[in-house]
């Protein structure tokens, strides 16, 4: 009995997926101008610190290359790879029976298996979801908002646009830096189906982000523009195969 292998089937979705991108990619330029023209978001204390985090890190990361030849820490990420693996097995309802992680590389070995938990890490920024949650926990007992005392001469709110920024360089450094090396992770699943998913879901993190951090967007903007922009794309896309089916006919 002929089988398609699987990998084939999902690229073949990747190329279905490639419109979405081009919608969505079009939608967040589309609410990125409009964030341009705020100028309190590119004044904002949440935008300086996030920059100010991200920029720290990406000096340390290419620094660190340049250095030692390898980017630093290599073993923190190697561990949150590992572990955001783990936590995706759970999420599906799997158990976890083994977990190593070295600076070398790390695997875990697991009785469920798909391709959300093979691509998580790639586009679940883990660090960056332990600092909202420790910052969470915290707020229970102190209204960082109203605090004023400084640590290292910044406020808790601060600390928390710094590390936020910072660890989410750690994640997208590290996902881009990786992906060239041939993981198995996106090729056991299709390598180019593997490269829509994940940019597609950093995409959207990267948009829920901008949303949230401006005080002149929405979601139901966001909505709105994304709809507007489906429905032109399949205007201009029922446009072109009336052109090519005429082509087709004349011939």
């Amino acid at each position: 009995m002929l089988t398609v292998p699987q990998r084939w089937v999902k690229n073949f979705v990747g190329l279905f997926l490639l419109p979405v991108g081009w919608i969505f990619t079009q939608t967040f330029l589309n609410v990125f101008s409009k964030a341009g023209h705020d100028s309190e978001f590119w004044m904002s204390e949440e935008f300086w610190f996030f920059g100010l985090g991200a920029a720290l890190w990406t000096l340390w990361f290419f620094g660190s290359i340049w250095a030692l030849g390898q980017p630093r820490p290599l073993r923190a990420y190697v561990f949150g790879h590992e572990l955001t693996h783990a936590i995706w097995v759970w999420m599906w309802g799997g158990q976890v029976s083994q977990f190593e992680v070295s600076r070398d590389g790390g695997y875990i070995v697991t009785d469920t298996h798909n391709f959300w938990i093979a691509l998580a890490p790639y586009f679940y920024p883990l660090y960056s979801l332990v600092v909202i949650f420790a910052f969470g926990v915290a707020s229970f007992f102190w209204d960082f908002t109203r605090v004023e005392d400084t640590f290292m001469f910044m406020t808790p709110l601060q600390w928390l646009y710094l590390l936020l920024g910072a660890t989410w360089a750690f994640h997208l450094s590290f996902t881009i830096w990786m992906i060239p090396k041939g993981q198995t992770d996106l090729t056991y699943h299709g390598t180019f189906f593997s490269l829509v998913i994940i940019y597609l879901m950093n995409l959207l993190l990267v948009t829920v982000m901008l949303i949230v951090a401006s005080r002149h967007l929405s979601f139901a903007g966001f909505g709105h523009d994304l709809l507007e922009n489906t429905e032109n794309f399949a205007a201009h896309a029922m446009t072109w195969l009336r052109h090519l089916r005429a082509m087709v006919l004349a011939h």
